[in-house]
């Protein structure tokens, strides 16, 4: 069985809340046709974070129809699966997914029933995506544990399996000694035991975490093939880095599955950045004083046509209030070099100049908290302007996906 794994796309990120990645999708799906062109696996699993927002637009939901109606016309004995992640809307994804199973497109978004005893009939179908290889029981992200269901997902598997096919199952989900490199979450993750998702699986397709790696096997993050004894728990990490904090090669995972209770075979799969990331200095120093810092900008503007990038300077250094918007006007008539505008600050903070930040938080990650009063006295200390009546709004918004599910 052979399978590509993908997981957090984002599909319709703004980044720095100026720049619509849009091309930067494009460019990746277009990396996703021509490696389905070459190595024909039988299925794209896609763990969860399809799109970046739980309410995405218009121009978004387009965007997502026509790249997957597209791959369907271009291969239709491919069977794809999407499960969805803590960014995504499970009512949301759930409404069309009669509608995409036309297109061989399996869309798992509502998570399995918490009380087994009240389930309707047969329910564990609705997780169940057979291929001529093997299996595919998709899970998509769960409000809290889930393991009795699961394990009742991998035993009706395995009673229908008389042949050895391979079984891959889908998490999203941040298993206990991940390295979760590059996020930034508020409050603590809240972890799950790998023992959680059960026995029987031969290659769990994990999604949340950006980097890749393989859980059990962190020496092997940058390895381009290895061949593991099943059970495999895998992240294929992020396709385009989320955030200049991913300092680390992104890709997608091409999985070869002998047999079930075999071995998988991880080849990846490094995608190409259609806009690349960069910090200045681009030596490791910092910046000493503004003028320094506008020149260098200046002349990275100059020399690329197209970058991300972000500044780090010396707390001593006189940088005046209005910094972020002098260069947003050297950057002004360059639509593709693009400024991160949380400034990397050196030295003694105690020192510090405050530039200011933006509280911006989103359900997604309101989410991953463990300890709702570590993050209000984290958010206060951080922004003493914010406005307790809205994290109440987003509070409750948290506790109507929580009961959605």
């Amino acid at each position: 069985m052979r399978i590509l794994h993908t997981a957090d796309i984002h599909i319709g990120q703004t980044l720095y809340q100026n720049y619509s990645r849009t091309e930067e999708h494009l460019f990746f799906f277009s990396q996703i046709e021509e490696w389905i062109r070459n190595y024909k696996p039988e299925a794209l699993v896609i763990s969860g974070d399809v799109f970046d927002i739980q309410m995405p637009g218009i121009t978004t939901k387009k965007f997502f129809n026509d790249f997957f109606v597209e791959l369907h016309r271009q291969f239709p004995e491919l069977t794809i699966v999407i499960s969805a992640g803590n960014h995504d809307s499970s009512s949301r994804l759930n409404a069309d997914r009669m509608i995409w199973e036309a297109h061989n497109v399996h869309i798992i978004a509502t998570p399995p029933p918490p009380d087994l005893s009240r389930a309707r009939e047969k329910w564990q179908e609705d997780f169940i995506v057979r291929t001529e290889g093997g299996y595919i029981i998709a899970l998509p992200f769960l409000p809290g544990e889930r393991t009795e269901q699961i394990q009742f997902l991998l035993d009706y598997v395995n009673e229908e399996n008389s042949c050895h096919k391979p079984v891959v199952m889908t998490a999203h989900a941040t298993v206990a000694g991940t390295d979760w490199t590059g996020h930034e979450f508020i409050g603590n993750v809240r972890t799950v035991e790998a023992n959680a998702f059960g026995r029987g699986f031969d290659y769990l397709a994990m999604g949340h975490i950006h980097r890749p790696q393989t859980i059990g096997h962190l020496n092997d993050v940058e390895e381009e093939v290895v061949t593991y004894p099943a059970p495999v728990i895998r992240y294929s990490g992020s396709p385009l880095r989320i955030s200049c904090d991913e300092e680390y090669p992104h890709s997608v995972s091409l999985v070869d599955i002998d047999s079930h209770g075999g071995a998988a075979t991880v080849r990846q799969l490094f995608t190409d950045e259609l806009i690349k990331f960069h910090t200045l200095p681009a030596d490791g120093s910092s910046f000493t004083s503004f003028d320094e810092t506008m020149e260098a900008i200046k002349a990275f503007a100059e020399q690329t046509q197209r970058g991300y990038f972000r500044v780090r300077i010396d707390i001593g250094a006189d940088i005046p209030p209005d910094f972020n918007q002098n260069v947003y006007d050297i950057i002004e008539s360059r639509p593709y070099v693009r400024y991160n505008p949380k400034i990397i600050w050196t030295g003694r903070k105690e020192q510090g100049i405050d530039i200011g930040e933006t509280a911006v938080f989103e359900i997604a990650d309101l989410q991953q908290m463990t300890d709702p009063l570590k993050f209000i006295e984290r958010t206060i200390d951080r922004y003493p302007d914010i406005s307790l009546d809205d994290i109440r709004i987003m509070f409750k918004e948290v506790e109507r996906e929580i009961e959605g599910n």
